[in-house]
C-alpha cells in the first residue's frame, strides 16, 4: 500500500513567492507518513500572476525545485511538485511539473502540452511542451499533466499505450467548473483504468476563486477521497496493484483498438 498525500494549498495575492515556498516547506514535512506527495499547478508563482510571470520564472534549480529535493531526502518520500514557471534555456517560459523521487533526484519532468487561453493569459506567455513520459514511482507507473490537459482524451491515450497505471494532474482549476473537474477526473480514470491523483488550487487569485476538491479516483471509477474547498491535507492509502487486477476482472484496455484512425469512413449505404 501507498500513502498518497494530496497538498491543497491556496495562493494568495498578498503572500509572497518566497514566502509561500518556505511555508508549504513546512506544511510538507509535517506529512511524515506519506510515501508521495503532490502539490497544485504553479501554487508559488501564482497561476493569473501572469504580469509577474518573467520575474517569477525559475529554473530545474531554482528555489521551488531545491526545497523539493530537500524535503523528498528528509521524508525518504516522492514529491511531485505541481508545476512551476520554468524559464528554459532558451529564454522561454514552460508551465513544467516536476517530480523528484525520494532520494532527493528528479525523477520525471512534463512541461504542459495545452496551454490555456480562455480567459487566460497563459496560452499568450508560455510555450508548450512536447513530450510525454511515464515512469515507475511509488503509485505504480506513473505519468503526470497538467490542468487543460484532462480535457484532451488524445492525450490520455498515450498515457495508457505508454503504460501509465496512474496520473498526477496538478491543477488550477476555477471553482465555476468544479463539476467539470470532478466528472473529468472520474471519466478519465474509468476509460484508461488509471489512479488519477487530481490536486487542485483553492482560495481566491486576482478576484477570481479556485475550485479545491482534490481528488483520488481509483481505476474503476470510485472516488476514494475527496478534499473540500479550503487548504487541506488528505492523506489517501492505495493499493497499485489495484490497477492491474481491475484490467484484469474488465479488460477495457486489452479491447480497445492501438488507432482508430485507420477505420474506415464508409458508410455502406446503397448507391
Amino acid at each position: 500500500m501507498t500513502r498518497v498525500a494530496l497538498v491543497q494549498i491556496a495562493s494568495p495575492d498578498d503572500e509572497a513567492p518566497s514566502d509561500r515556498i518556505d511555508r508549504v516547506e513546512r506544511l510538507l514535512l509535517r506529512q511524515r507518513e506519506a510515501d508521495f506527495l503532490i502539490l497544485p499547478e504553479l501554487w508559488g508563482a501564482g497561476y493569473l500572476s501572469f504580469a509577474q510571470y518573467a520575474e517569477r520564472a525559475e529554473s530545474l534549480d531554482g528555489p521551488t525545485v531545491r526545497m523539493g529535493r530537500r524535503v523528498a531526502r528528509e521524508l525518504g518520500a516522492a514529491v511531485h511538485l505541481g508545476s512551476i514557471l520554468e524559464r528554459d534555456a532558451e529564454g522561454g517560459l514552460r508551465n513544467t511539473a516536476v517530480l523528484i523521487d525520494a532520494s532527493g533526484r528528479i525523477a520525471q519532468v512534463y512541461r504542459k502540452i495545452h496551454v490555456f487561453g480562455y480567459e487566460s493569459l497563459e496560452a499568450e506567455l508560455l510555450t508548450p511542451g512536447d513530450t510525454l513520459s511515464v515512469i515507475e514511482s511509488p503509485v505504480g507507473r506513473l505519468g503526470s499533466i497538467t490542468c487543460y490537459d484532462l480535457r484532451f482524451p488524445g492525450l490520455w491515450q498515450q498515457l495508457s499505450l505508454r503504460g501509465a497505471e496512474a496520473v498526477a494532474i496538478p491543477a488550477a482549476w476555477p471553482a465555476a467548473r468544479r463539476e467539470h473537474w470532478r466528472l473529468l477526473t472520474q471519466a478519465r480514470a474509468i476509460e484508461h483504468q488509471v489512479f488519477t491523483l487530481a490536486v487542485n488550487s483553492c482560495g481566491v487569485q486576482r478576484g477570481v476563486e479556485f475550485g479545491g476538491s482534490s481528488r483520488v479516483v481509483d481505476p474503476s471509477g470510485q472516488v476514494i477521497a475527496e478534499c473540500g474547498s479550503e487548504e487541506e491535507v488528505r492523506i489517501v492509502e492505495i493499493d497499485p496493484a489495484r490497477t492491474a487486477r481491475v484490467r484484469e476482472e474488465f479488460p477495457v484496455i486489452a479491447d480497445r483498438l492501438a488507432d482508430y484512425a485507420s477505420i474506415s469512413d464508409e458508410s455502406g449505404a446503397e448507391q
